[in-house]
């Protein structure tokens, strides 16, 4: 789900190389600021959930397995990759349809480049907006993931932030064997199509991750969880690293150095990647 995602900052983004210029950053920390004391008489309903404060234009009972889905997914990222708890509230706007939304952002966010849902960073808390479009609770999980993990990380690497969002944007009894991505990944492979990893790890710039390099992205982050543990055990490791503030070094080479034929080992994962198998 690439084509809906946004963070602006002025210290880290969700994708490096998509930060805006100063003075468009500057619009934005002066747009937000207005926003937050103007917004207050909009909100329908409002809720508390993990470190998620949610206002939304419309009644948020129908969507408790979301919101609870949501709060699973703050657990997930400390059981699964050893990632912290968020440090501060992250902030959700949930707006009734997409006009609502797009007249919201050409007020207050009017140097924000259009997305169907929005995560924004800065000095303060994370904020994610998004509206009850067909992609609805997938924009949720994903943009949500990524506020999660840089609220607990001071930076995460581009192809990296968006394979996880990518993972956890489905349903958690889909994410093995479930998620879109992998009929097509398995068919890459089968025609010699190998995402080699080096590759993803030179995108610094959002243009430059397509359609392939989300699915690319996915694929590595769900072989390091679900094919070899000393693969995950490197993924855990070098978030461990990030949040500390050490040198990683590139992915690639520490699972390169963990994972004998590493090639091979890549590709058997995902023709055993069936249920019951």
């Amino acid at each position: 789900m690439e084509q809906g995602r946004l963070m602006v900052c002025t210290d880290t983004s969700r994708k490096p190389a998509g930060r805006c210029p100063f003075l468009a950053v500057a619009a934005l920390v002066l747009a937000v600021a207005a926003q937050r004391e103007a917004v207050a008489q909009q909100w329908v309903d409002g809720r508390v959930f993990g470190p998620f404060v949610c206002r939304a234009e419309f009644s948020l009972d129908p969507w408790q397995g979301l919101l609870a889905e949501l709060g699973q997914l703050q657990r997930d990222l400390v059981v699964y990759l050893g990632v912290p708890p968020a440090r501060q509230p992250i902030e959700l706007y949930l707006f009734r349809d997409k006009r609502s939304y797009d007249q919201y952002l050409k007020r207050y966010l009017p140097a924000a480049p259009y997305r169907r849902a929005l995560y924004i960073k800065q000095q303060g808390p994370g904020q994610v907006f998004a509206y009850r479009s067909r992609e609805f609770q997938t924009d949720l999980r994903h943009e949500c993931t990524h506020a999660l993990l840089h609220s607990a990380l001071p930076v995460v690497p581009l192809w990296l932030d968006e394979g996880l969002a990518e993972y956890f944007e489905v349903p958690g009894n889909q994410r093995e064997f479930d998620n879109p991505h992998l009929r097509t990944l398995r068919w890459n492979l089968r025609f010699g199509i190998f995402p080699k990893l080096e590759n993803l790890e030179k995108k610094s710039r959002v243009p430059e991750m397509g359609r392939s390099e989300y699915r690319y992205a996915w694929a590595w982050v769900h072989f390091m969880l679900h094919g070899r543990r000393d693969a995950h055990e490197e993924l855990v490791g070098y978030l461990a690293d990030l949040r500390r503030g050490a040198p990683p070094g590139l992915l690639s080479q520490r699972i390169g150095r963990r994972v004998p034929n590493l090639r091979s080992r890549f590709i058997e994962h995902f023709k055993k990647c069936k249920r019951g198998a």
